[in-house]
């Protein structure tokens, strides 16, 4: 079993015992998406760390938009245990890059690929997609790579 897996677990265990709800509800939620991207497919398998960062990811974003949707429809309420949850979920994710990070790292996949030009933005992708791998969201890093490839 992965150690992220074990580490959820755990956390699951202690948050039972403290009678946290909110962390424990959002870590069965989370180990719940890991579950069922286990047995999704032609056959179960275990995931890697990597994977399991990718579901956990993903349940964040998620999180954050439910947010925004109930905050722009006058539901604090749900908003904030959305919110509440996010946080959650951040703890068990890689620290997010800064925009200074990315500037670098788009940089640098600009000149490795030697790219110019908006329409060269796919090859950009390729290269900076591994590097950056959880530490910034998709759209964030699109938005750098075609400001930096506008000129």
């Amino acid at each position: 079993m992965s150690a992220l897996k074990d580490k959820l677990k755990a956390d699951l265990t202690a948050s039972m015992k403290s009678r946290d709800e909110v962390r424990t509800r959002t870590i069965r939620m989370a180990l719940a998406a890991v579950n069922v991207e286990e047995v999704s497919g032609k056959a179960a398998r275990e995931l890697s760390d990597e994977e399991i960062v990718k579901v956990l990811t993903k349940e964040a974003k998620k999180r954050r938009e439910a947010a925004e949707a109930f905050s722009g429809a006058g539901r604090t309420e749900q908003a904030q245990a959305e919110v509440d949850e996010q946080a959650v979920l951040e703890e068990y994710l890689p620290a997010q890059l800064s925009d200074e990070e990315l500037a670098a790292l788009v940089e640098e996949a600009v000149t490795e690929s030697g790219a110019s030009g908006p329409q060269a933005m796919g090859q950009v992708m390729k290269v900076l997609t591994p590097k950056v791998a959880g530490r910034a969201e998709g759209g964030r890093v699109a938005q750098a790579v075609r400001s930096r490839l506008a000129g």
